[in-house]
């Protein structure tokens, strides 16, 4: 199988690498032309065996907007595009259907794994028609994780049911790491735990807060455990906040999630709080999001 696959970033290209893994062609473009494979999204066309498979991992917004406008140009009917970012469920409509008008198939994939998806696989959440995912599913099975495929790869629904899954994992995501960026306060502020990295280590194991999430904290704190270099200002990427506006139109209570992202708006008007520099932590360990140091 070869497929093309726009924006090599820090997901994109190692997205590449494990498909390349996996035995899966791929012709890579980049507007970075030092990662790219062909020089433009006409060079990368050209480069495909027809019917095309395309995948889009660029940020979301205008550059995916333009992405998949441009794409429209130089593919043709029965070509099929994969948006694999975090763009907003709403979008996914407007472009599918814009290619539909070119007769270009389109499906949107929830993509969930960061930085260390090359080596231990993406989440995968999807929509779309079947067809278009039976069609595809060499290029799922090749990132999803070993294992039962059920367990990393889920065809949630028509298009835009895979972001609008993602935009939810992110929800529930931003609430979790919270709750272990407040821990980590309370058991410094205390001074009663000796050994707070010791603590959140031995959690890893029978207790029911294990997660991947707590696997990550426990590096940050390995590396810094007092966390001295950061300064507990937090960003956030959009989705939480989606997240939390679908809550408020359904009427679904969502006040972890709200507590959370409030949390990170707070961390912005003044620097230094433990819990957001645990948060902050978190957020570098599995996306490689941007820092500010203390």
């Amino acid at each position: 199988m070869h497929i093309g696959l726009v924006g090599l970033g820090k997901m994109g290209n190692n997205m590449r690498a494990r498909l390349r893994n996996a035995g899966i062609e791929v012709t890579g473009y980049d507007a970075n032309p030092a990662v790219s494979d062909v020089a433009d999204l006409g060079a990368l066309a050209a480069a495909l065996p027809s019917p095309r498979l395309v995948w889009v991992m660029v940020p979301h917004g205008k550059i995916t907007d333009a992405v998949i406008k441009d794409l429209g140009e130089v593919l043709e009917p029965g070509d099929l595009v994969i948006d694999g970012g975090n763009s907003k469920w709403l979008d996914d409509e407007v472009h599918a259907t814009l290619l539909d008008a070119k007769g270009i198939r389109y499906m949107d994939a929830g993509v969930s794994g960061g930085v260390w998806g090359l080596e231990n696989g993406y989440g995968l959440m999807v929509g779309g028609d079947a067809a278009d995912v039976e069609r595809a599913m060499p290029v799922f099975d090749a990132l999803r994780p070993e294992g039962p495929r059920a367990e990393g790869f889920s065809h949630a629904g028509g298009v835009g049911a895979g972001h609008y899954a993602k935009m939810v994992h992110n929800g529930i995501e931003y609430a979790i790491m919270q709750a272990y960026g407040e821990g980590y306060e309370l058991l410094e502020a205390k001074g009663l735990v000796e050994d707070v990295p010791a603590v959140f280590k031995a959690w890893q194991r029978g207790t029911v807060v294990r997660s991947w999430l707590l696997e990550l904290m426990v590096l940050a704190l390995e590396a810094d455990p007092k966390l001295e270099a950061l300064s507990g200002y937090v960003e956030d990427s959009g989705e939480g906040r989606w997240t939390l506006e679908e809550g408020i139109a359904h009427a679904v209570p969502m006040p972890a999630l709200s507590a959370s992202i409030f949390a990170r708006f707070v961390s912005r008007q003044g620097e230094g709080s433990p819990t957001m520099k645990a948060v902050a932590a978190l957020r570098n360990q599995f996306g490689g999001h941007a820092v500010k140091k203390a």
